[in-house]
């Protein structure tokens, strides 16, 4: 059975449009899909281990081959936790608002306890950095109030897409499909044009 990872970077649930995009491109993939398996990731009502002083010796540790010492196996232990669950799918759809020009500072969190040497990527002096998880397949919904491709410098600039793209190209995840419904407080119609991003989600789901 396939499974679906769905990361909700969003904290405002039913007011929330990039979360409504989302779920309206789930609800279509499991009609066509019922057999796949959703499972959805509330970063805002998850307990994330911290990953402090630690954790970054942990990961340093591994990085370089050296023995973890008990306290960094535990909370290193918890990291991989996270990771696992990220692992375990077969495909992901994320729904990422622009928080000042960038992501929510939890998916970042999240981001940074699962992106780790051997887990999500590797490294050769010769080669560089390499991708660790291959074969897989994603969709992102990136919404942001004011901003859009585009526009002039004054209404925003985007270190959003441009981090979370490179975020997954970095490990390895290279076959994306993208959503945007962004500068959706200067759009005419804004009701219109988000129920056709709702339909748009619908029929990305049909062919993914």
């Amino acid at each position: 059975m396939s499974q679906l990872l769905h990361v909700n970077a969003s904290p405002r649930r039913a007011a929330s449009q990039s979360l409504a995009i989302a779920e309206a491109f789930v609800t279509s993939y499991k009609e066509r899909k019922p057999e796949t398996e959703v499972d959805t990731l509330h970063l805002f009502e998850e307990t994330l281990p911290a990953f402090g002083t630690v954790a970054a010796d942990a990961k340093m540790a591994a990085f370089s081959g050296g023995e973890q010492t008990p306290e960094q196996v535990a909370v290193w232990s918890q990291a991989r936790a996270v990771f696992d669950r990220f692992a375990a799918a077969d495909e992901y759809v994320f729904n990422v608002p622009m928080w000042n020009g960038g992501v929510p500072y939890v998916l970042k969190q999240w981001i940074d306890i699962i992106t780790q040497p051997g887990w999500t990527f590797g490294f050769d002096p010769g080669a560089g950095y390499q991708g660790l998880v291959t074969g897989k397949r994603a969709v992102v919904v990136f919404t942001a109030g004011v901003y859009s491709p585009g526009t002039p410098m004054e209404f925003g600039v985007d270190f959003h897409s441009t981090f979370f793209v490179d975020w997954l190209r970095f490990i390895g995840v290279t076959d994306v499909e993208e959503l945007r419904f962004q500068g959706n407080a200067l759009l005419a119609d804004g009701e219109k044009d988000f129920r056709e991003i709702l339909s748009g989600a619908g029929e990305l789901a049909a062919r993914f």
